[in-house]
């Protein structure tokens, strides 16, 4: 299977990435385009094709990812149409906002439409650790679904969703990791000031957000029950527990999600 980034910057570099460092594609069928010379040889010092031009990077491609900035998507997809093969070939389109019926007007060929995806991952890709969300269109074969789905799995978990419910799958994942390092960097400034050095802070906490993964997946539990196991009546935890409800903590985290969802 060949694979193709159209756009390499931080979210199609970081599937590249994660592309590299999985097994499941080989380095020799992976290639990126992007304007900027200094990406391309940073890609190609890893093993792996890069070009300036979005052209060459479509044709040939089982699978040609667009990972632009949302208005730019228009531009590129126009300007790949005339080299993408719409009986043997597959399009992922991964940008916030861009809706379906905007796609096919661009690609629309008499009526026909290649096999798309719309596409919604987070920058932890990288590691092989992404929430990705998938939106099959209507042209998508069964079989297209699940090879686009191993493809992502490869790299993380990924759920079929909606395009209704895509910008809530964005800023609760896509959002959602820069809320989680929010938490990461507001609980080590506050183990600085409990007498741990910045670094040692940051790594504390990094670690007891790891534990507490693990722990919900091996147990299965809601987060409020795993909670329970570690709240003694009258003691700290639940005084720590209560003193961030006081200032809203809860609250905030739902206002800011359902913020970022409009």
């Amino acid at each position: 299977m060949k694979i193709s980034i159209i756009g390499a910057g931080a979210m199609g570099g970081a599937i590249a990435e994660g592309l590299i460092k999985g097994d499941y594609i080989q380095n020799e069928d992976i290639c990126v385009s992007d304007p900027c010379r200094q990406t391309r040889d940073k890609f190609s010092t890893l093993g792996i094709t890069a070009t300036p031009s979005n052209q060459l990077a479509a044709q040939g491609a089982d699978i040609v990812c667009v990972v632009v900035k949302p208005w730019l998507v228009e531009q590129v997809l126009k300007s790949i149409k005339d080299v993408l093969d719409y009986e043997q070939q597959i399009l992922v389109v991964v940008a916030a906002g861009v809706k379906s019926d905007s796609i096919r007007e661009w690609l629309s060929v008499d009526g026909k439409m290649i096999p798309t995806f719309l596409c919604i991952p987070n920058i932890a890709i990288a590691q092989l650790e992404s929430m990705t969300f998938l939106v099959p269109l209507a042209e998508v074969q069964a079989q297209q679904t699940e090879q686009v789905v191993t493809l992502f799995n490869t790299m993380g978990q990924t759920l079929i969703t909606d395009e209704q419910h895509l910008a809530a799958g964005t800023t609760l994942a896509s959002c959602g990791i820069a809320y989680a390092m929010r938490y990461i960097r507001a609980a080590s400034e506050g183990g600085v000031e409990l007498g741990f050095k910045a670094d040692q802070a940051k790594e504390i906490v990094m670690q007891t957000m790891l534990g507490a993964v693990k722990l919900l997946e091996a147990s299965g539990l809601h987060p409020e029950a795993a909670i329970d196991l570690v709240t003694t009546p009258g003691g700290v935890t639940i005084k720590g527990l209560n003193e961030m409800e006081h200032a809203g903590f809860t609250s905030a985290v739902i206002r800011g999600l359902k913020a970022g969802a409009k």
